[in-house]
């Protein structure tokens, strides 16, 4: 089964360096900065593409400064639906 995909976005000049995030990330997508913001705090960044928006990190930011973001697939529908064939048929679909 694939994983689903997602983003983060992190407001680095409301983040204080806490590292919840980093910890609760599960992907291991999330690391601290080696620079800081312009209140002087380390900031979390995004350092991999293997998120999944979960909003794990989202969630246990005490300043809700990270913002997430997950790809929605379209659903299925139903297009066609062959029932009592009994004999030679022929089905064509318009997409």
């Amino acid at each position: 089964m694939a994983k689903a995909r997602g983003d983060i976005k992190i407001d680095i000049e409301k983040c204080k360096g806490c590292e919840i995030c980093v910890d609760a990330c599960p992907e291991d997508v999330i690391a601290m900065s080696n620079e800081v913001n312009q209140k002087g705090y380390l900031y979390a960044v995004k350092i991999e593409d293997g998120c999944t928006g979960c909003t794990s990190c989202a969630l246990v930011c005490p300043d809700a400064v990270i913002t997430v973001f997950r790809e929605v697939k379209q659903k299925k529908e139903q297009i066609a639906k062959i029932t009592n064939v009994t004999g030679n048929i022929t089905v064509t679909v318009d997409k």
